[in-house]
């Protein structure tokens, strides 16, 4: 299994449209941060990518990505659902419906809000979902890869994170209840939602995502979806302990890391 970091900024994304901010003004390449986004690579070559924001077209461009096999959605705000439409070239290309899986309340949001790719009588050439609901309390698998569900909350909305063997995503928390963290012991590489320095009150901040992570205990953590407030890449990362760093847009986590 292969793991690739397509985006790992914030809602607004970095640099942010009109700021001038160090982070946004930055040279450094680890400072320009896509919405956020996963790409699980199987042994056998299949991907399964989680979340679909507005940059998927470009991060499956950039990644040279002509496949994949299934996405996985945590929840529905923006920044992780925008790039459905953007399915349409891999249905066209290889004459297949797109298998997604997300919540039932998920599901329900995007029959809303993607009207017309739920319509009777859909236009052509609309884009080809096929919806599939997962539950937390149940492990569900796609092409023989287990994977575990894992619900965080983000204030007070249920978010739904998870687990490929050893490796554990959770993204866009605030609190994580103690049944749910069970699920996440004795995982070897944790990435966590860590949005900036001060409080807020749907993300965990730097100091809590820290304070979160050696709980957990695993042998690395990578921390994702920042905001421009965290300040440039090379400068937060000389304040995090050895084991705890900052992700960036396109670090590939090889086999060998995930079983280390």
């Amino acid at each position: 299994m292969k793991i690739t970091f397509l985006g790992t900024g914030t809602s607004q994304g970095i640099p942010i449209i009109g700021c001038e901010c160090e982070a946004c003004t930055s040279a450094d390449k680890r400072d320009n941060r896509l919405r956020c986004s996963i790409m699980v690579t199987l042994d056998d070559g299949r991907n399964i990518v989680v979340d679909i924001g507005p940059d998927f077209r470009y991060q499956m461009l950039r990644e040279n990505v002509k496949d994949v096999e299934a996405i996985l959605i945590t929840h529905e705000h923006n920044d992780h659902i925008m790039g459905i439409d953007d399915v349409r070239p891999i249905n066209f290309l290889h004459r297949k419906d797109m298998p997604i899986y997300t919540q039932q309340r998920v599901i329900e949001n995007l029959k809303v809000r993607f009207a017309y790719v739920f319509a009777k009588n859909p236009y052509p050439g609309i884009p080809r979902i096929n919806l599939l609901p997962i539950h937390k309390s149940q492990p569900f698998e796609i092409a023989g890869q287990r994977i575990i569900p894992i619900e965080v909350m983000h204030y007070k909305l249920p978010v739904l994170g998870f687990r490929f063997g050893d490796f554990t995503y959770l993204t866009d928390i605030k609190t994580i209840a103690d049944e749910e963290l069970e699920k996440v012991k004795g995982t070897k590489i944790l990435v966590l939602g860590a949005l900036q320095r001060e409080e807020h009150i749907s993300h965990l901040t730097i100091d809590e995502a820290v304070e979160l992570a050696q709980k957990i205990g695993a042998e690395q953590t990578y921390l994702i979806h920042m905001s421009h407030r965290l300040g440039k890449h090379e400068d937060v990362i000389k304040t995090l302990p050895k084991n705890i760093t900052l992700a960036f847009d396109g670090l590939v986590l090889s086999a060998d890391d995930l079983s280390r």
